[in-house]
């Protein structure tokens, strides 16, 4: 077996005082950083994926319902779509980036630094058959990541105390859907 680890939007927009900040969203940044240095040896491969939005069309409202439509974030060439600095981005092997003229939650819509390779090929390529899902957010790229890596076959553990959420409410919906899914749960995610 050979396992990697997901890491999934820990990108400024995403923590506090970014346009969709997380709370909890720095200090799961960092917490990512410390896991990953700790458990590397743990792990075939590293990657990490991020929104890079050019024009995702209607996914950005100046009226966003927080459903299908959000406030602009995580624009290609902005602060916002960088990772936050408490995570050391230089520990992935490989950055999955998605959503550059469209919605994209789950990192298995991404592609690799040669703008072709999915996650799912690039994983299949290299012969993981398990995944560990952490990052941003719990309710929402995470749920879509863990979701997808389950749907490709590859046995899916999401560690939530590296993670953070949105809202209570939707958190308890996406842990019910990935329990529904077969994907492990392991820790608590931080929630507002």
């Amino acid at each position: 077996m050979s396992r990697a680890l997901i890491i999934v939007d820990v990108q400024n927009d995403f923590c506090e005082g970014g346009s969709m900040g997380v709370n909890g969203g720095a200090a799961t940044a960092g917490a990512v950083t410390d896991y990953t240095r700790a458990h590397a040896n743990e792990y075939a491969h590293v990657v990490a994926t991020r929104d890079h939005h050019v024009d995702p069309g209607a996914h950005f409202s100046d009226q966003p319902d927080f459903v299908d439509s959000w406030p602009p974030h995580c624009v290609v060439g902005t602060p916002g779509a960088e990772f936050h600095p408490r995570f050391d981005a230089g520990l992935a092997e490989e950055i999955f980036s998605k959503g550059r003229y469209s919605a994209a939650y789950s990192g298995f819509e991404g592609s690799a630094s040669d703008g072709e390779t999915g996650l799912a090929a690039w994983l299949g390529e290299r012969g993981v058959d398990e995944v560990d899902v952490v990052g941003l957010a719990t309710d929402h790229c995470v749920r879509a990541t863990a979701l997808d890596a389950a749907g490709e076959g590859l046995r899916t553990r999401v560690l939530l105390g590296l993670t953070a959420g949105v809202a209570r409410p939707s958190v308890e919906a996406a842990l019910q859907d990935l329990r529904a899914a077969g994907v492990a749960l392991e820790g608590e995610p931080a929630v507002p």
